[in-house]
């Protein structure tokens, strides 16, 4: 059997990771895998057609300069796919990239099975983007819960449920008996997360540092920052404005200990949100973006949060304070009754404590195994 994975980004790039062993237990003969993979794949015993690098780019601005690479790279992609010839193609998150190859591909091999692994957001920006997704991609596996329903109702592919990576790392995120009564012991511990990203390092520091310097007169507590690698340096140069000084902390396993003891958390929007809501931290999640994002962004989003466990969720169980109500005195005022405890808190509390049901797979089944059965489904024809 041949397979032929398409990964854009370092997130896909994990991904394909997990979905390659899973692949490998359920094919009993040879399996010939192909396409574009980054580290984490290659560890797998991948070969990558070309860096991950060259097209793992964000943001409407670093895609513009490097946008002949970029049409270079789909167009090789493109042709290896052709040339190979798979029994399906497999395309992992990045929809800018992926999406690109796949389409292309289809009016190529026009029965060649796509699968889709990672739905874009189109139940948040873009609806349209679900029905035309029809024309390239036969199934869609959906790392969030409510993500097949948002695709029915939008005439998008088939769609399925496989669950979210993090669910396989439960563990990671758990407090130990010890942990979870540091909790609740002072001088509490805050986690302090301005995000992954430059751009939004830049906008949230500042306002993070005003936010838990007017916290100084309540519980007693220990700000902890954990900051990706290549930031750090930005950050520490940052945080040495604070009036309040903070820990800082680097690599995963330090921030899931982070996260084991954290009474609360004050988070830029993103992942991480999910990340602590798993492990049962209540939080504020703050944002900001350029106002040119901001003036698409109103355009176009169609979601009354942008925190996925309140999506999740159905509720703003978790406030979130966006661009002008992005300031240190809403983020205090919400941030400070989770320290204390009290109704705020209890409420957070109760809330999260649904996740695991609403995330968990009926069967108990990891998301790579059940992603690898749908795949192979396609491969042999059972889901076209």
């Amino acid at each position: 059997m041949k397979i032929w994975l398409v990964a854009g980004e370092d997130s896909g790039d994990q991904l394909g990771a997990k979905l390659i062993p899973a692949l490998r237990a359920r094919v009993p003969g040879p399996l010939v895998l192909g396409g574009v993979g980054g580290e984490a794949m290659a560890a797998q015993g991948f070969a990558s057609l070309f860096p991950l690098d060259d097209v793992a780019v964000m943001g409407y601005l670093p895609v513009l300069a490097r946008a002949r690479t970029l049409l270079r790279r789909i167009r090789e992609t493109v042709d290896d796919v052709v040339a190979a010839r798979p029994d399906v193609l497999v395309i992992i998150d990045s929809p800018g990239f992926t999406h690109a190859v796949a389409s292309r591909v289809r009016k190529r091999l026009p029965d060649l099975p796509v699968v889709d692994y990672v739905s874009p957001s189109v139940w948040a920006w873009r609806p349209w983007r679900a029905k035309g997704m029809r024309a390239f991609i036969d199934h869609v596996l959906a790392l969030l819960p409510f993500e097949p329903d948002a695709h029915r109702r939008l005439g998008g592919p088939a769609c399925t449920y496989v669950g979210h990576p993090l669910i396989e790392r439960l563990a990671a995120f758990r407090p130990d008996p010890a942990e979870a009564l540091a909790r609740e012991a002072a001088p509490f511990t805050l986690a302090v997360l301005p995000g992954s990203r430059r751009s939004e390092i830049d906008r949230l520091m500042p306002v993070f540092g005003e936010t838990l310097a007017r916290l100084k007169d309540g519980p007693a507590f220990e700000a902890v920052l954990p900051a990706v690698t290549r930031h750090r340096a930005r950050i520490e140069a940052l945080a040495a404005a604070w009036d309040l000084p903070v820990r800082i902390v680097s690599g995963e396993e330090a921030k899931h200990a982070l996260f084991r003891r954290a009474r609360a958390a004050l988070a830029a929007s993103g992942t991480v949100t999910l990340e602590l809501a798993l492990a049962g931290v209540p939080m504020v999640v703050a944002y900001r973006v350029s106002r040119v994002e901001e003036f698409i962004g109103r355009r176009l989003i169609q979601v009354p949060t942008i925190v996925l466990p309140n999506l999740i969720l159905g509720t703003n169980a978790m406030p979130e304070f966006i661009q002008a109500d992005c300031t240190a005195a809403n983020l205090a005022g919400a941030l400070g009754p989770l320290l204390t405890g009290g109704p705020a808190r209890d409420a957070q509390g109760a809330a999260l404590a649904r996740l695991d049901d609403l995330m968990r797979l009926p069967d108990g089944a990891a998301p790579s195994e059940r992603a690898a059965e749908i795949v192979l489904a396609a491969a042999r024809g059972a889901d076209r």
